[in-house]
């Protein structure tokens, strides 16, 4: 098998495995969906690190002294219908890498990342996400398990909270805005205070507007 150096090595009309995944060795960043090749949005803006850092630090005080475990981007998640058992590499064809995670099934990890669904998934949007992204996230994230979703929107202040329901849908439980405290169904004694979360925002705002 030749060596992929470079993207436009690869044939976007294939179907690839995370075991071909692990062999591409070029400096762009994608997703496989299904076994087909995304290209990721290019590198997250100020604002989007600032929000990605502060629920970092949220979370990760937490989450110090639990069995739980909190991932940030750059981060293989590698993920299948929730009705299967682990899979071996080559007959995985998904594998994300959401802005954030939560995972409390530690059998889940190994060296390369996740394998399996985390119990939480946050993603935080980017001007350059699309509707099918979102849509394609949205669907991939409840067949394969993922618990609890929240979506971010950095430039309207709003989290929107999804939970898994019993027939495997999600069901928009809350919506969180401005200085809200947004509390995980999954975890309610974690308080996130969106007031600190866009804090950073409102200044750089403020700043660019003079």
């Amino acid at each position: 098998m030749p060596k992929i150096t470079l993207l436009s090595q690869l044939d976007l009309n294939r179907t690839y495995s995370y075991a071909d995944y692990l062999t591409w060795q070029f400096n762009e960043t994608v997703e496989l969906i299904k076994g087909k090749v995304m290209l990721m949005s290019p590198a997250p803006n100020v604002k989007h690190q600032d929000i990605s850092m502060s629920l970092s630090r949220s979370l990760s005080v937490f989450f110090r002294h639990k069995k739980c475990r909190v991932y940030a981007a750059p981060f293989d998640v590698r993920l299948y219908d929730r009705k299967k058992s682990m899979l071996a590499n080559q007959d995985i064809h998904t594998v994300v890498q959401p802005d954030l995670c939560v995972i409390c099934d530690t059998a889940k990890l190994d060296s390369q990342g996740c394998n399996g669904a985390p119990d939480w998934i946050i993603e935080i949007l980017s001007k350059g996400n699309s509707k099918k992204e979102l849509q394609i996230k949205y669907d991939l994230y409840a067949e394969s398990g993922v618990s609890e979703y929240w979506l971010v929107y950095p430039y309207e202040q709003v989290i929107h909270q999804f939970v898994l329901n019993e027939s495997g849908r999600y069901e928009l439980k809350h919506m969180y805005a401005d200085d809200d405290i947004a509390v995980p169904s999954l975890f309610p004694e974690l308080a996130v205070d969106l007031s600190e979360i866009f804090e950073l925002f409102d200044d750089q705002s403020s700043n660019e507007a003079h």
